[in-house]
C-alpha cells in the first residue's frame, strides 16, 4: 500500500540517524506516522535502550514485543519495539541452533554482555537482525507484514559502522550461522529497499556531523535517503528588513517615530524600546543568514531535504501529528 507521491515509495526500512540533540527519536516516531496514514502498518523499533519511543508517546516503557501503539491519521496503525540486545540472542541462539535454553543459561552467565563487549559488532549484528527480519517477514498470505519499517538508529557518527554489519562480523566469523545471518542483514540494509535519513539542525556542528555521515556511508556502499532539518524558525520579517539589518543600516529613528506613532511607548522610553528591538531584529538577522549558508552547506549533499517546524508548546501526540503531517505534505510519506 505504497502511496504514489512518497519520494520513498519503493523504501520498507527507513533508518534514522543524527546528531544527538537533533530531535532524531521525535522524527522517527512522527516519520513512522507518516508512513503509517492511509491504512499502512508500520513498525517503530529503537535499539539503544533509551524507552525513548515509549516517552514520546507518553507510555510505560515497552517490553521486547511488538505492540501497537498509535493509529496514524485516516488510519493505519503504528507498532513498537525495543530490541533488548540479550532478548535478541535468546531469538538468534533459537533461530540457528534450537538452544534457546541454553542461551538463557549462557545469559545469566555474562557470556552475552563478553561477547558483545569483545565483539560489538556482534551486538549490531543481533539488533539489526532482528529489525531486517521484521522487514523480510510475511504472513500465510504471502504478503509482508508490515508496510514500512522504522529504525531510531544510533547517533551519526556511529551509523555506518552499526549498519555496515558484514565488515564489523568478518573477524567473528569466516562461515557459519553468523556469517550466513550477516550476510541476509546485509542484504537488506544494502539494498534498494532501505534508506538512511539524516536529522540535523541549521547550526554548523550538527550540519557538519550530517555531511561527514553521509559521506562515510556512501564510502561503505550504503544507501543515502533525505535529510531531515527539524526545529526550523520562520522568519516573521521580510527580506528586504533582513538583509538591511544585516548590512548594519538599521535606522533606529524610524523606529522610534513607529513605536511613538503606535503608542506602544514616548519620549526616553520609545528610544530605548527602540534600541532593544534594534538589537533583537539584527540578531534574527544575522541567525537567519548563518541559516541561509548552512541550508547551502546541506545541499552540496544531493540529497532531498524536508524541513520541520519548531514547534513552540515542545512535542506532545499533537505535536507528533503535526510533524508527521509536514512529511506528508512535503512527500517524505
Amino acid at each position: 500500500m505504497e502511496s504514489p507521491d512518497t519520494d520513498w515509495a519503493g523504501v520498507r526500512l527507513h533508518v534514522v540517524t543524527g546528531k544527538g540533540g537533533t530531535g532524531k527519536t521525535t522524527v522517527a516516531a512522527a516519520l513512522a506516522l507518516a508512513l503509517a496514514a492511509g491504512g499502512r502498518k508500520v513498525l517503530l523499533v529503537e535499539v539503544e535502550g533509551r524507552q525513548g519511543i515509549a516517552q514520546i508517546f507518553d507510555l510505560p516503557p515497552l517490553p521486547y514485543e511488538e505492540r501497537k501503539i498509535a493509529v496514524a491519521p485516516s488510519g493505519g496503525d503504528v507498532y513498537a519495539l525495543a530490541i533488548d540486545p540479550e532478548e535478541a540472542m535468546l531469538d538468534y541462539m533459537e533461530m540457528f541452533y534450537g538452544m534457546r535454553r541454553a542461551g538463557k543459561a549462557l545469559t545469566k552467565m555474562g557470556i552475552v554482555d563478553f561477547a558483545t563487549t569483545v565483539a560489538p559488532g556482534f551486538r549490531d549484528v543481533l539488533v539489526t537482525g532482528k529489525t531486517t527480519e521484521a522487514v523480510r517477514r510475511r504472513g500465510k498470505n504471502g504478503r509482508r507484514i508490515y508496510d514500512a519499517v522504522v529504525l531510531d538508529a544510533p547517533p551519526t557518527g556511529r551509523i555506518t559502522r552499526f549498519l555496515n554489519v558484514t565488515q564489523e562480523v568478518a573477524g567473528l566469523a569466516k562461515v557459519g550461522p553468523i556469517k550466513n545471518h550477516s550476510d541476509l542483514v546485509n542484504g537488506v540494509v544494502k539494498s534498494p529497499e532501505t534508506a538512511v535519513h539524516f536529522v540535523t539542525l541549521l547550526e554548523e556542528m550538527p550540519v557538519q556531523e550530517t555531511l561527514d555521515g553521509i559521506s562515510e556511508l556512501r564510502s561503505a556502499g550504503l544507501p543515502a535517503g533525505g535529510i531531515f532539518v527539524n526545529m526550523v524558525r520562520e522568519s516573521q520579517l521580510p527580506q528586504a528588513a533582513l538583509d538591511t539589518a544585516v548590512k548594519g543600516r538599521f535606522d533606529i529613528g524610524e523606529l522610534v517615530l513607529g513605536l511613538k506613532a503606535a503608542g506602544v511607548a514616548d519620549g526616553a522610553e520609545a528610544t530605548r524600546f527602540a534600541e532593544a528591538l534594534a538589537d533583537e531584529v539584527v540578531e534574527h538577522a544575522r541567525r537567519t543568514e548563518l541559516e541561509r549558508a548552512e541550508r547551502d552547506s546541506l545541499a552540496e549533499a544531493g540529497l532531498k531535504s524536508y524541513e520541520l517546524p519548531l514547534l513552540a508548546d515542545g512535542v506532545d501526540l499533537a505535536g507528533l501529528y503535526e510533524l508527521a503531517e509536514s512529511m506528508r505534505t512535503q512527500g517524505a510519506a
